[in-house]
Formats: C-alpha cells, sequence, structure tokens
C-alpha cells in the first residue's frame, strides 16, 4: 500500500483525492490530513479514513476538532498552525504528500516535503510561479519525484512520460500546447466585461472547481500562471509554450516534437482521473468515471487568444520574462484583487488593471533566495490592499 498525507483535504483536489482513495482502498493508506478551517468535513474525514495525524491552520478551530474527536484522542493526534501542516508534509512514513493547498501557504509545506524526501503530487501553481529555481533545484537535490495533478500539466507529463532516457532533455520538444476552456465569458464581447458579477465569473462552463481557481480561469490568469508553472516543471523556453482555446476541454494539452508529430492526453473532464494518476504513477488503475466516447464527440475547436480581452495572461508572460521575483509579486497581488472582486469590492477589469500597477512598481531581484520571495510576497500584497482602497 502506499502511504499518503493531503494538505487542502477539504478543498475540492483533496475531497476528489478521498474519493479516490476510497474506490482503490486496498491501494492506499491515509497517515495525515490538513485544512484552514473546515471543522465538519474534517472531522467526517478523520472518522472515515482514520489518520494518525490531523492539522488546522486556524488554531480555533482546531480547538473545536479536538473536543468533537475526544472518543478518538488516543488514534488521532490534532495539530494547528502553520507547524501542524508542516509536520503532515513531513511525515516520516509518508510516501506521497497530495499538496493541494492553493496559493503561497503552500510554499514551505512544499519545499519541506521535498527536503523530507516526499514524493509529491501538487496541484498548488503558485509554489512554482513564485519560486520555481528553488523548487526544482530542491527536487534534484533530494531526488523526489513531481507529479503534477493540475490537468494541462498532468497531460504534458502523461505526453512525455515513455520517452527513450536519450530524448528525456527538452531538445526533442518543439513546444506545449496549454489548452484553455476560454472560461464563462469566451464569447462575451471586451465592453460587457466591465460589468461582470462574481457569481457570473463562478459559472465555469466545464470544470467544478474552488472559487479562486475558477474567478483565474474567467481571467486567464490561471492559464498564464499555468505557462509560468510549465517553463519549470518541463524546462522549456518560455517562446516554447502556447496557449490555444479549446472549448470541450477534452484535449487537456499537447505536446509538438521537432519532428512535427503531436501527442495530445484526452479524457472526460472529470478531475478524479488526472488525480488518480498521480496517486498511482506509474501504474495505471480502473476508475468508475464515465469513459470518453469518441464516437459521440461530433467536433473539437481549437482557436486562437484575445489578449485584448484577456490581458492577465499578456501580464503572465511579461512576468516571466523578466523573471526573479516578478512571477512572485504577480501571483501573491493576484490573490488579494482575486478576494477583492469576490467580495464586490472591484470590477471584474479592475483585475488586470490593478495586477499590471503592482507589477510596474517593484523593483525586482534577479536571484531570489527564499526570504526574498517570502518579501516579495508580502510587498505585493500589501500594494495590492493599498491600491483597492484607493480606486475604492
Amino acid at each position: 500500500m502506499k502511504t499518503l498525507s493531503i494538505l487542502g483535504s477539504t478543498g475540492s483536489i483533496g475531497q476528489n483525492a478521498l474519493s479516490v482513495v476510497e474506490t482503490h482502498s486496498d491501494e492506499f493508506l491515509i497517515a495525515g490530513l490538513a485544512a484552514n478551517t473546515s471543522v465538519d468535513l474534517m472531522e467526517k474525514q478523520v472518522r472515515q479514513f482514520r489518520p494518525r495525524l490531523v492539522a488546522l491552520n486556524n488554531r480555533e478551530a482546531a480547538s473545536q476538532l479536538r473536543e468533537r474527536l475526544r472518543d478518538l484522542s488516543k488514534k488521532v493526534e490534532i495539530l494547528s498552525g502553520p507547524e501542524g501542516i508542516l509536520a503532515i508534509a513531513t511525515m516520516e512514513e509518508v510516501d506521497l504528500v497530495l499538496e493541494g493547498m492553493g496559493g503561497g501557504v503552500g510554499l514551505l509545506p512544499t519545499l519541506e516535503a521535498i527536503k523530507a524526501g516526499k514524493d509529491l503530487a501538487f496541484v498548488n501553481k503558485e509554489v512554482l510561479v513564485m519560486c520555481g529555481s528553488l523548487v526544482m533545484e530542491a527536487v534534484r537535490t533530494h531526488g523526489v519525484r513531481l507529479l503534477p495533478v493540475d490537468g494541462e500539466m498532468s497531460a504534458i507529463f502523461q505526453c512525455l512520460v515513455g520517452r527513450p532516457e536519450s530524448d528525456q532533455s527538452r531538445d526533442g520538444i518543439h513546444r506545449l500546447v496549454l489548452t484553455a476552456s476560454g472560461g464563462p465569458f469566451r464569447q462575451t464581447p471586451l465592453d460587457q466585461l466591465y460589468d461582470v458579477t462574481p457569481q457570473q465569473a463562478l459559472k465555469h462552463p466545464n470544470w467544478k472547481m474552488g472559487n479562486k481557481i475558477t474567478i483565474d480561469s474567467a481571467t486567464m490568469m490561471n492559464k498564464g500562471l499555468e505557462v509560468i508553472e510549465a517553463k519549470w516543471l518541463f524546462d522549456v523556453e518560455l517562446s516554447q509554450i502556447e496557449v490555444i482555446i479549446h472549448p470541450e476541454s477534452i484535449i487537456h494539452s499537447m505536446v509538438e516534437f521537432v519532428d512535427g508529430s503531436f501527442l495530445a492526453q484526452l479524457s472526460v473532464t472529470d478531475m478524479r482521473v488526472l488525480i488518480q494518476y498521480a496517486l498511482t504513477y506509474p501504474r495505471r488503475l480502473p476508475t468508475p468515471l464515465p469513459r470518453l466516447k469518441l464516437s459521440q464527440i461530433r467536433a473539437l475547436h481549437l482557436e486562437s487568444v484575445d489578449f485584448d480581452k484577456f490581458p492577465c495572461l499578456g501580464l503572465a508572460y511579461t512576468a516571466a520574462r523578466v523573471g526573479g521575483t516578478m512571477p512572485t509579486v504577480l501571483s501573491s497581488a493576484d490573490e488579494v484583487v482575486v478576494r477583492a472582486f469576490l467580495n464586490q469590492q472591484i470590477g471584474f477589469m479592475d483585475i488586470p488593471s490593478l495586477l499590471a500597477e503592482v507589477i510596474a512598481r517593484h523593483d525586482v531581484t534577479s536571484r531570489p533566495n527564499l526570504d526574498d520571495i517570502l518579501a516579495a510576497d508580502r510587498w505585493a500584497k500589501s500594494v495590492a490592499h493599498q491600491l483597492i482602497q484607493k480606486r475604492r
């Protein structure tokens, strides 16, 4: 059996991962679960999967959970705060850590899990965006596997699996093609985007995801962050990464090789397919999910991106070209402005304009260490808050 710990177990990725574990209960053992504040759902998960360690980042929520699980106090230890999350990420008996926590909060747990020699299944693209050089250096130093869960990264990873050892470098790759659904506003005229509400932006046509990533999909910032993530994960130049609109979300991404051949990964639009592959890699196991019926696919559409309508994607390419702490600043500021939009403090098209203003103010550190990354994260969030207040 493979022993797992899950960071972000009460989020959409964590819940889907536990669904996979439940389906293949003879394959996995849950040793640790970590989340932020969700007491009710965490209690349910603990009673079902009986982990040895549990952590809630919110200390008050952790106290409530301890009280509810008093009958299991001799079998389950409940921790709290950031140190509790780190403990779950570095458990000695764990073979694989699933990092499903969004945003910068997953940075330190990711690095510590790698340093502890744990293979990492990850969905948190912000970690590679913020400090890709540090993460990839740690991966090489400690000899662990990074197994992407996010649809586009998993698709490219699967397309590259099985190449001869002599062709494992980027030399055989001509370009990576990241597909994007186009979100809820693919066909919405630019002038109408200024009146978009959070409720409209949260209605993704194909995927059921958390609020933050759903808004990022609507602005296409999510795809921009994936461009930066792919650059680090697959060791390619920025010029080798292209984004294309694919509204059906059946082709999850493609690789074009130097000989003109393409490989693509296709499946139903259900994250459990991708999560299961990361958890079982290099094996593939059956899944109870519906099959993709090729005979029923009438057409697959591919369209170019309108960068004027989705300026966040252009901002991500700009941040990646500048490098250093600039991607950190973009990602961290995005967390703040998306939250402000969801709270109806700013408009939808204020998101890219505020982000552009934040990165224009930043003095880049070209070769940042971890302290530089964390300082840039704090700076970006502070400046974003200030600009939001001024705009209001």
